[in-house]
């Protein structure tokens, strides 16, 4: 007979079975509670588990790249809530109900994975990134410490350190974080605190009026950090943008005087690589010139462009990155490492995170720990408890390699490409801008208004179009596509290309589709 010792223990089979399994004679009570032995019915719950997996399998997974499936199930919320049983009640439900109902939550969600989803900057499924987001969940790890989180901080740590190579800096630190709007407001914080340390300690109160600068195209989380920050969305400075939706940086450099010459204290930069609606890339070089010669901190919001550094081909878009002091980037974005997965990536070196950030709690950064206590990063962190994000990311480049990522993205901007060689010359579609990344923004002309001058009534009239189409496609669930106005344009399409899913047929579709849902207008 052969036994683990670790599991089993001693190899006398009557003792061994006194000590695993509680004794009813001598249960243990407290305030009527029974404490012997688990109360989970650990059976009953891998079942589910397992049951569970494989409807996912089925009903998300598989059907992933099949076009003939809906994008979505459209119902109005009142008729959703009904349809869902969303009540808790004072007793459990059995499994068969709960799986009922799992499978009503992949009925009426969005398919994101779908080949027709363009409404946002991410989309598709990647299969590694998913195995990893399992493992994750299931393992339930907090990264904070070496202790809890061994594997995890390594992996961030080496995941931080081929993307700040990516950006061309020798060396520097960085994070990962939930949401790229949370990595420009450590932008922003990082950046004051280099301006005056004191604040840490101190708070707002004595200090100068602080202005930031940042484009009129920028992502609306810069005036969300700013309020946040208790900077106030009124020293927020917007500098104008050309018609490609680029920063000017002679209006920069004019702003920073101005400022100046009203006595507040200019301290931050914020460029933009990849903006939200237009896709722009601000010239980055001209921008760092300009920080350099007033002293400021330059970041750089690379969320949605920042992939575009894995191609050998389109990383021209961010020239000059390497000149920022920080950079957020988004791989749960083009490089479809699965929501979310964000990182904030800082030049310095000299601890400059933990210092802005650090609080020491005893209870968990202990200094006279058993291990190098280097490795306990969480105190970097704004979060105590932060996901293994870096996982996600890790295993898709493990599995595809950088050139496999490059691929992703050369392939998503060829499709772009191809989609508005396509729009060029179909009657009906109207270009706003040649995009220079994968957003391509469009009108639709319906033939009622295609004889019609351009002039206040035609355009009042196609700002009706592009919501109605989108009212019509999301009822029908052929496809997902965003629309908006912008800047004194009226209501457009802005179709994103990511999903390696995606193919020239899908780009095809998409505007026979519009066309069929919209011709009678």
């Amino acid at each position: 007979m052969s036994g683990h010792p670790d599991r089993d223990g001693p190899l006398d089979g009557d003792t061994h079975q006194r000590e695993m399994v509680p004794s009813k004679r001598s249960a243990v009570l407290v305030d009527g509670v029974i404490l012997n032995g688990p109360t989970t019915d650990a059976r009953a719950g891998e079942k589910f588990v397992e049951d569970a997996c494989r409807l996912i399998m089925e009903e998300v997974v598989l059907k992933a790249t099949d076009v003939s499936e809906k994008v979505c199930e459209w119902r109005p919320p009142e008729q959703l809530k009904q349809l869902l049983d969303l009540e808790m009640r004072d007793t459990g439900e059995p499994h068969h109900r709960l799986l009922e109902l799992c499978q009503d939550v992949i009925r009426y969600s969005v398919k994101t994975n779908h080949p027709r989803f363009f409404n946002q900057l991410y989309a598709g499924l990647d299969y590694y990134s998913l195995v990893a987001r399992f493992m994750t969940e299931a393992l339930n790890p907090s990264v904070y410490t070496y202790e809890v989180s061994p594997v995890f901080l390594l992996v961030e740590e080496a995941v931080l350190k081929k993307m700040i190579e990516f950006i061309g800096w020798k060396e520097g630190d960085g994070i990962f974080n939930p949401g790229g709007s949370v990595s420009n407001m450590y932008a922003m914080n990082l950046a004051r605190y280099k301006y005056c340390p004191d604040i840490k300690e101190k708070g707002l109160s004595g200090l100068p009026r602080l202005i930031l600068f940042t484009s009129a195209e920028c992502h609306y989380s810069m005036k969300k950090a700013a309020s946040f920050l208790g900077i106030g969305t009124e020293n927020v400075c917007f500098v104008e943008t050309d018609g490609r939706g680029k920063m000017i940086p002679a209006e920069l450099e004019k702003q920073i005087w101005q400022a100046s010459k009203e006595g507040a204290a200019p301290f931050l930069v914020c460029a933009t690589s990849g903006t939200t609606v237009l896709g722009a890339f601000d010239p980055l070089d001209e921008i760092a010139d300009i920080c350099e010669k007033h002293g400021l901190w330059l970041h750089v919001d690379a969320s949605w462009g920042g992939s575009a550094l894995m191609s050998r081909k389109h990383r021209k878009l961010l020239h000059g990155i390497h000149r920022a002091d920080s950079v957020a980037w988004n791989p749960h974005k083009m490089l479809m490492a699965g929501i979310q997965c964000c990182a904030l990536l800082v030049k310095d070196k000299s601890d400059l995170l933990k210092k802005c950030y650090s609080a020491k709690a005893s209870y968990l950064f202990q200094q006279d720990k058993f291990y190098d206590v280097s490795y306990d990063t969480g105190d970097k962190s704004i979060q105590c408890s932060r996901r293994p994000d870096a996982f996600k990311f890790w295993m898709t480049w493990k599995a595809l390699g950088t050139l496999g990522l490059e691929e992703r993205v050369n392939r998503a901007l060829a499709l772009s490409r191809y989609l508005v060689e396509e729009i060029k010359k179909r009657e009906g579609f109207k270009l706003l801008l040649e995009p220079e990344y994968a957003n391509i923004c469009f009108w639709y002309i319906p033939p009622s208004l295609r004889e019609m001058k351009e002039g206040p009534e035609f355009w009042a009239k196609l700002n009706l179009v592009a919501p109605a189409i989108k009212e019509r496609m999301m009822k029908k669930g052929s496809l997902m596509l965003g629309y908006q106005p912008h800047r004194g344009k009226v209501n457009f399409f802005r179709q994103v290309v990511i999903s390696p899913q995606v193919s020239r047929e899908d780009m095809d579709f998409l505007l026979d589709e519009i066309d069929l849902l919209g011709r009678d207008m």
